[in-house]
């Protein structure tokens, strides 16, 4: 039975019960030289424990499994212009069967139905992209192109790493080739293999070969989901009713080995560890719906009942935001407020290149 949560008075949890205020200088705008290098704050008991990452494999046991989102970040950031010349940048949202992209488009002044768009390269000659329609319908916010050429193809060629809007660069144009290459690099999971996301699944960030290859020698089981996770990660929860808020569409699959691989690990009595709140929504979007493939708006919040996750590898997130709340139902509010005044008191680096938390999932969730 799902149960309502409440706050410190007793009055069921509004959007303000999530937020905080953050030092704008912990926001992480580099990643950590080092992959593992970063911080970890292991919350799984009373008492937080400040560790490093590359720790994760001997706070793990032999026979659990460790289930990983392996979507790809694609290039999904295009800039181009109208026949009159005026500017316009698309962000991809998903890539649609021939040649069709479905992306939010920036422009002073929206381009009528059939009009083309002339996409700039950023090596050679460019690309046109035609727009259809507003998408998936005529009150939709997002946008139907079709691009003269395979949409995977062209991004890869033409396209930029889509950065969350609170890591600052400078135009595209004027970024250093060293803070390019770097983000291209680190802004991408070592295990990404399914293109589709317009953001990292941060959490993931922290994994390099070493933390891997010590994983697999302490008999820790992998298995991996797959949720392109779209630009609505980073909207805020405007609805003071949170139970009122709207929770934005994202494409996951949950492969029958990956199925498999939970069953068993409950079957021989292991932990069930998640690699991120994308991981979490994915597996416990299957385990409500049945739907192993296709479009998932699951919206956890405090009251929620996890039937697979036990413990939850996180980065610290937004205020206000859906993420706030999902880890919130899975370690509980209190829990996790006092957890973020500790972060911050302690410096630790915040949002997409920031630093890692351990939860364990709350009894009452």
């Amino acid at each position: 039975m799902t149960t309502v949560s409440q706050n410190s008075l007793g009055a069921p949890l509004q959007l303000s019960d999530f937020d905080f205020q953050l030092p704008p200088d912990l926001i992480a705008q580099h990643p950590c030289p080092e992959r593992s290098a970063s911080r970890l704050l292991d919350a799984r008991h009373a008492e937080p424990q400040d560790r490093i990452f590359k720790t994760l494999p001997t706070l793990m046991h032999s026979g659990d499994l460790l289930v990983f989102n392996d979507t790809q970040v694609i290039k999904a950031r295009l800039f181009g212009h109208k026949s009159s010349g005026g500017k316009v940048e698309l962000l991809v949202e998903r890539v649609l069967p021939g040649h069709q992209v479905v992306a939010h488009m920036k422009v002073s002044k929206k381009p009528l139905t059939g009009a083309v768009l002339h996409m700039d390269g950023r090596s050679g000659s460019g690309f046109e992209a035609r727009l259809i329609g507003r998408w998936p319908n005529e009150q939709g916010a997002l946008f139907c192109f079709e691009l003269s050429g395979e949409p995977h193809a062209l991004m890869a060629l033409h396209g930029h790493v889509p950065l969350p809007p609170y890591i600052e660069r400078h135009d595209d144009d004027t970024a250093s080739l060293e803070e390019v290459a770097q983000d291209e690099q680190r802004y991408q999971t070592v295990f990404a293999r399914t293109p589709g996301a317009v953001a990292a699944p941060t959490a993931a960030l922290h994994f390099d070969e070493g933390v891997l290859a010590d994983l697999q020698a302490m008999g820790v089981h992998r298995a991996s989901v797959t949720l392109h996770v779209g630009a609505g990660t980073f909207q805020p929860v405007k609805t003071q009713d949170i139970s009122q808020h709207q929770m934005h569409s994202e494409w996951c699959d949950i492969p029958e080995a990956t199925q498999q691989a939970l069953k068993d690990c409950k079957a021989r009595g292991a932990s069930v560890w998640a690699v991120g709140t994308t991981t979490v929504r994915s597996i416990e979007s299957w385990a409500q719906t049945g739907q192993a493939q296709g479009d998932t708006q699951i919206f956890i919040t405090p009251g929620f009942e996890f039937q697979w996750v036990d413990h939850l590898l996180t980065n610290f997130h937004l205020p206000k935001s859906s993420l706030m709340m999902l880890v919130s139902a899975f370690a509980g509010h209190e829990k996790i407020m006092r957890l973020y005044a500790h972060a911050i008191a302690q410096r630790y680096r915040f949002f997409s290149y920031g630093d890692a938390m351990l939860l364990s999932r709350s009894a009452a969730s």
